[in-house]
């Protein structure tokens, strides 16, 4: 396999040519995250206020995880269900919602568009006006890739749109060609200009599409622009995940028309308009994975709870496989590991295969698992820049193309890494708790966005963790 990251080699061949890995163009005495030339602003450039971006997490390796926590609503389904809120004049109330950064910059999104949106605990409220802005504010939206998810209610509901290209995590190539295909079987016409995503419909009509791999954002566009057109829609190949499903759940209560939910092909029958309701939002099961994961790597026993089994049980059975002793009820999974786990092979996949947010565990796991591991990504290519950082703690790592081979060591180095997107971040702080030393992890606001309290969280399962000032 090539190329291959690994300090016995400082060289790797890509595409046929030789090339030096980017772990190998830095400096070998490593001056830390304050000279790192990457570093993002003190203030966040929307709001001015001070962030988490020049801060970073300390963690002391040879830590064991055990006891009890609890997950909260999940990020990929709250962010788009604040999205639905759109499609129903008056209040909606979300509960269980997660106290993650991404939150308050969707709530900027639609306050921008002229919703009064309040956030309390774990629970959002959103109201929505007759009549509503239908131009993204392009500071607010580049912040966070679900900004895209305003595009389905803004069209069904108001019959135009105009948007600013997405931010979100730099985990690979993200176009939004689906999400207008999408648009445009429904009648609607699309176009970019100037980085700009313009649509508009005198009138949305039901439609038959198949997609052509079961995006999550198209599908959930074609549901926003669906529910209100006038016949009935029916979308083949459709994304499976449980956030679907939530979104569904949601726009049913409010009285849309939806069968075939968490299949592969979901029938619309177009209403009239939609009503504000309350809703509870799912449990989060990435970050449940997470936990249990950590569990594995770290040797441990913790119990997740607010989380459903059948949400993450590929991944249980994952861990089944490299050893673990996995026990579930109606919302509660407990993962105990006892020794050190075995290599086992992932292939990330739609659902209800390996979830791709979890990748970077699955390499973090990999790197302390007895024998070699191949993980294979299917879906966003980007993803396998956690092995450079992995390199960084002494990891023998070969990529190629969507494979990387990792073989396991017993215990890792502890270094300074970088966190490049939400789940890296996470992944890096459970590979530091297996480190020699303490392991700096830099850009800890990417784990802000998706993780919430996950200090505090950490430190209950006995983990070692500080945060501190990048600077310090």
């Amino acid at each position: 396999m090539t190329p291959t990251y690994s300090r016995a080699d400082s060289r790797s061949r890509l595409n046929g040519r030789q090339v030096r890995p980017e772990w190998s163009r830095r400096p070998r005495a490593d001056p830390g995250c304050a000279d790192r030339s990457r570093i993002s602003p003190k203030v966040d450039t929307v709001s001015g206020n001070p962030t988490s971006r020049e801060e970073s997490f300390l963690v002391t390796g040879g830590t064991r995880l055990a006891g009890e926590v609890s997950v909260s609503g999940a990020k990929n389904s709250v962010l788009k269900l604040m999205a639905v809120a759109l499609m129903a004049e008056g209040r909606t109330t979300l509960t269980n919602c997660p106290d993650i950064s991404d939150v308050p910059a969707m709530a900027d999104v639609l306050r921008h568009l002229g919703c009064t949106v309040e956030i309390s605990g774990g629970t959002v409220t959103i109201d929505t006006p007759a009549d509503l802005g239908h131009v993204s504010d392009d500071r607010a939206a580049q912040r966070l890739r679900a900004s895209v998810c305003i595009l389905g209610p803004l069209v069904g509901r108001y019959h135009r749109a105009e948007l600013a290209m997405p931010g979100g995590d730099a985990i690979g190539d993200r176009p939004l060609n689906w999400h207008r295909e999408a648009l445009e079987k429904l009648g609607a016409t699309t176009r970019m200009d100037h980085g700009r995503l313009f649509a508009e419909a005198t009138e949305l009509t039901g439609a038959r599409y198949t997609l052509a791999f079961p995006s999550v954002g198209a599908t959930e566009t074609f549901l926003f622009g669906a529910v209100l057109a006038r016949g009935t829609s029916t979308l083949v190949n459709a994304a499976r995940e449980p956030e679907i499903v939530d979104i569904c759940d949601l726009l049913s209560k409010m009285g849309a028309r939806i069968s075939g939910a968490g299949t592969s092909t979901i029938t619309i029958e177009g209403v009239e308009s939609l009503s504000p309701v309350s809703h509870r939002v799912i449990g989060d099961r990435i970050v449940a994975a997470t936990w249990a994961m950590g569990a594995v790597m770290t040797r441990g026993d913790v119990t997740v709870t607010g989380i459903d089994p059948m949400f993450i049980h590929v991944v249980l059975e994952n861990l089944r496989g490299a050893g673990a002793q996995v026990s579930t009820g109606s919302d509660w999974v407990r993962v105990t590991q006892e020794g050190r786990p075995r290599a086992r092979d992932v292939r990330t996949l739609p659902f209800p295969g390996f979830p791709t947010d979890l990748q970077p565990m699955a390499i973090a796991l990999a790197s302390v698992a007895d024998g070699a591991s191949v993980i294979t990504e299917n879906l966003f290519e980007a993803r396998f820049r956690f092995v450079e950082e992995m390199v960084r703690m002494g990891v023998d790592a070969e990529t190629d193309g969507h494979h990387a081979k990792i073989r396991g060591r017993e215990r890792l180095d502890s270094a300074t890494v970088w966190a490049s997107d939400i789940r890296a971040g996470a992944g890096l702080v459970l590979a530091g708790m297996c480190g020699d030393a303490v392991t700096e992890v830099c850009e800890v606001f990417h784990i802000d966005r998706g993780y919430p309290d996950f200090l505090e969280k950490v430190r209950s399962l006995g983990g070692r963790i500080e945060r501190v000032d990048t600077h310090r």
